[in-house]
């Protein structure tokens, strides 16, 4: 056959355009989302191959059942003071994320993003880590500063982008950063964390140390180079490193399917590159700890990097620039079938005999009056658009061991064009 010459008994070819299932006005409907019986999953060895547990990567890891009892070998056992730290860790990210998206709102600082619906992939994750653990987070994990007990102040000073903020407002808001909370500073360039993570794991192997990290991304970054990156040096190194990828569906409005969703679980992704993978409900509180707790003795004994898939749900917008009512069923979140993950702890404390309605509700305002407190403490410090919080000097300092020359010629004509500007001003 001429290489010109139509192939007439052939088809057109055609691409397949990724569509969510509903959109602004669809009535949601999961019930295509297959969600197994909690306990049914089994808890391999923690030293066990990871061509072994291949079914892992497809299934999901559940704790609580629906009468939010824990059961199966995935239960962590843990203390019923343990579980009403985490509740109120997360109650406490909560009331925090609802105070600065109102601050937000109110003129206060330029942007924020909450984590609401998703609090259980961070805060229970910290609660398995030991707290020297290196974490490299992206933007939705602000509960890993808050189950580490880190201060609220420092935090609103750096969303405030005030004259307390230890980054010198050089980061967008809710970029955090702190080498003494063991938290790697936020990279609005998606999946960077991720490389730079399975380096540090590396690295701590290398000198024989005993710290393990852990890293956060979305599912909608997973397909970034940077990610496949990672998983190549883990795989290979058996980097004491754990790869969580929060699958909360929607990449600001771009569905799962455009990052693969619609052909196999993201955890799936661990078999091709011979690293143990875990699909676990993210909103299963229990279910994240024992997931954390499993990897991180699996990364400590030297079995090599986990890579964990949390099944949830992104309850509110991405960020507060962001509208989801013009791309999303409005009954999405109330619909998700895995529930809230604050009302499953919640409930299962209570069937423990461990809590109640009542002190929870006690618990709610408490939190929201220490965040409330804490506000008002930063926003002494400054808040968006009441001066310039820092010396115009600073932009240059803290980036370079020696500042380059011509950094040093740019500083001081800037200097020297700002004191003109000021005697200019003293003398109308």
């Amino acid at each position: 056959m001429a290489a010109d010459e139509p192939r007439r008994n052939l088809p057109p070819l055609q691409l397949h355009i990724p569509e969510p299932k509903f959109r602004p006005g669809d009535e949601a409907d999961f019930s295509d989302i297959e969600v197994p019986p909690a306990g049914e999953t089994p808890r391999p060895d923690t030293a066990a191959p990871h061509d072994a547990m291949r079914g892992h990567a497809y299934g999901l890891v559940r704790v609580l059942d629906d009468d939010h009892k824990a059961v199966g070998p995935w239960d962590p056992k843990l203390d019923a003071d343990t579980l009403r730290k985490m509740l109120r860790a997360m109650a406490l990210t909560r009331a925090y994320d609802q105070r600065m998206f109102r601050a937000q709102r109110q003129g206060k600082t330029s942007f924020y993003m909450k984590c609401t619906g998703e609090e259980a992939v961070a805060i229970a994750a910290t609660f398995a880590l030991d707290r020297d653990d290196m974490t490299f987070p992206s933007y939705r994990q602000q509960g890993i500063l808050i189950a580490r007990d880190w201060s609220l102040v420092d935090m609103m000073n750096q969303v405030y982008s005030n004259k307390k903020d230890r980054l010198k407002g050089r980061q967008l808001p809710i970029m955090y950063s702190t080498k003494q909370g063991a938290f790697f500073s936020i990279s609005g360039n998606l999946a960077t964390q991720f490389p730079q993570a399975v380096g540090w794991a590396m690295a701590s192997a290398a000198k024989g140390d005993t710290r393990i990290a852990a890293t956060w991304t979305g599912e909608g970054s997973s397909a970034e180079g940077d990610f496949h990156s990672a998983c190549t040096f883990a795989a290979v190194y058996k980097a004491p490193v754990i790869m969580n990828v929060v699958n909360n569906q929607w990449a600001i409005s771009s569905f799962s399917g455009f990052a693969g969703a619609e052909q196999t679980t993201f955890a799936a992704r661990a078999v091709g590159y011979g690293i143990a993978g875990l699909r676990v409900d993210g909103n299963d509180a229990l279910a994240v700890y024992a997931a954390t707790q499993w990897a991180a003795e699996r990364a400590r004994t030297n079995n090599g990097p986990t890579l964990i898939e949390h099944f949830t749900y992104r309850a509110e917008g991405h960020s507060t620039s962001d509208d989801p009512s013009q791309y999303r069923s409005a009954d999405e979140a109330a619909e998700w079938p895995l529930g809230d993950p604050i009302a499953r702890l919640k409930n299962h404390l209570i069937g423990l005999g461990e809590w109640t309605e009542e002190k929870q509700e006690a618990m709610d305002q408490e939190v929201a009056e220490q965040v409330k407190t804490a506000a008002k403490q930063a926003e002494k410090n400054g808040i968006l658009g009441h001066g310039l919080h820092h010396p115009l000097e600073t932009m240059f300092e803290e980036v370079f061991e020696e500042m380059p020359w011509h950094l040093r010629e740019q500083e001081e004509e800037m200097l020297a064009e700002n004191r003109a500007a000021n005697n200019v001003a003293k003398t109308r």
